[in-house]
């Protein structure tokens, strides 16, 4: 007597379908998961002021910086003008915001990211029309050159751009819902956190779709993918036009927890850091940009207010990243996974811990130069008295600079033997894992 499962397998293959058991990705949901729970407790952990302004930055940059990848990484496409899509609808969104505190229209804060959204997506089909039609170095001329033009547009234009000054606005308007007002910075914190965790999904959701696999496609072979079938031209105008939309959602993210819009919002600066936010993550991996992000406004927000060399910081970080990390912070991480899954992470702990080392005392005669430098050659007006991780001196002195120096001198010579050390270990461990896995195979 054939069971009910039986049957419907027998209709269905009656039919020319096949039903297949498909098993629940606990792995995918505890990730989900984990980042979701990450999101509600952090504020409740850092919970001053200056922690929920830079956690709210994040949240709005790994949005950013998740719509770029979904051109770079994802289509291979360099952008130079991204920022265009995440100012205008910032832009967009200001003006709404203002529009609904006066009453002519009706429309929760919370929705508003879906306003910028829209506004991003908008201008993404007007621009990508024209920047799409060519790839490669072309493209990514032609985005610098709109985001030049918009950029200029926003001084040229005040009624709408708001000139210098930008545009202010307030995010309290309309009754409070379930007492939220969104006035405190916890309250806008947790608004970017949904929506950010929201785009995050729904960006991962993309790259599983046939046009996320297309773009793949797209990006390594695109001559291949033209013969098979496909229009490459109208498959990066569909890519960029998502990728738009969710840079708009950040825009309007920015004006609700910013409150104000201005030329730096689709200025180069702003395009240039996201890149920067995308490379240093890794743009090879979805997970890259999110670490990117929380990197990129570390440097910008929390050390820019210990250092005004904080640039240099960030510069002298990026070049060292293309010289020797040229797949990102999260290459780095995926080199380690095939290491735990077969319990040889332990042998190479002693390595890093020994090349950890050696970049910390690098890393203090880096930032012991840099400072000393700063403060003779910049700053000496005020003083040649500095401090430095809790200590006084005089940088006028040869005391400082001899500690930096030795620290130098210390920092590579320790480097060296470390880094030798570990790419024996290595060596070594990647030859055992070839052995076992020739000996499986036998």
């Amino acid at each position: 007597m054939e069971t009910t499962m039986q049957s419907r397998r027998r209709e269905a293959e009656a039919h020319g379908r096949t039903m297949r058991y498909r098993p629940l990705n606990l792995g995918r949901w505890l990730i989900w998961g984990t980042t979701a729970l990450v999101m509600l407790v952090l504020p409740l952990i850092f919970s001053g002021g200056f922690a929920i302004t830079l956690l709210s930055q994040m949240g709005i940059m790994i949005v950013f910086a998740l719509s770029y990848n979904m051109l770079l990484g994802q289509t291979g496409m360099l952008s130079f003008g991204h920022a265009v899509y995440s100012g205008m609808g910032a832009f967009i969104s200001v003006h709404v915001l203002n529009m609904v505190g006066a009453g002519t229209v009706w429309l929760p804060v919370s929705l508003l990211p879906l306003v910028g959204g829209l506004a991003g997506a908008f201008f993404g089909v007007i621009f990508g029309y024209v920047t799409t039609k060519k790839a490669g170095t072309t493209f990514a001329m032609i985005t610098l050159g709109i985001g030049e033009m918009v950029f200029a547009s926003s001084l040229m234009f005040p009624e709408f751009f708001g000139g210098e000054g930008g545009i202010s606005t307030n995010r309290v308007v309309g009754e409070p819902f379930l007492g939220i007002t969104y006035g405190p910075g916890r309250q806008v914190y947790y608004l970017i956190a949904v929506w950010c965790l929201l785009s995050m999904a729904a960006m991962y959701a993309w790259t599983q779709t046939p046009l996320g696999r297309i773009a793949n496609a797209v990006r390594d072979n695109p001559e291949r993918a033209e013969f098979v079938g496909y229009n490459t031209q109208r498959v990066r105008y569909l890519v960029l036009i998502l990728s738009a939309f969710f840079a708009g959602i950040s825009g309007a993210l920015a004006t609700i927890n910013f409150e104000i819009v201005s030329a730096e919002n689709v200025s180069a600066v702003r395009s240039g850091g996201v890149l920067l936010a995308a490379f240093i993550g890794g743009a090879g991996f979805f997970f890259g940009p999110i670490i990117g992000a929380v990197v990129f406004i570390l440097f910008a927000v929390a050390l820019s207010d210990l250092t005004k060399a904080w640039l240099l910081y960030l510069g002298l970080f990026f070049v060292l990243m293309v010289m020797f990390v040229p797949g990102g912070l999260a290459s780095l991480v995926m080199m380690q996974l095939p290491l735990i899954a077969r319990g040889k992470l332990r042998r190479m702990l002693p390595a890093y811990l020994r090349a950890g080392l050696a970049g910390l005392v690098l890393l203090v005669a880096i930032i012991l130069t840099v400072e000393l430098v700063y403060k003779v050659q910049v700053d000496s007006a005020n003083g040649t008295d500095m401090s430095l991780f809790g200590i006084g001196f005089d940088a006028a002195t040869l005391a400082p600079w001899a500690v930096a120096a030795a620290l130098w001198l210390v920092g590579l010579a320790a480097w060296r033997y470390a880094a030798g050390r570990a790419r024996v270990r290595w060596d070594a461990v990647q030859a055992e894992m070839a052995a076992e896995r020739g000996g499986g195979g036998r």
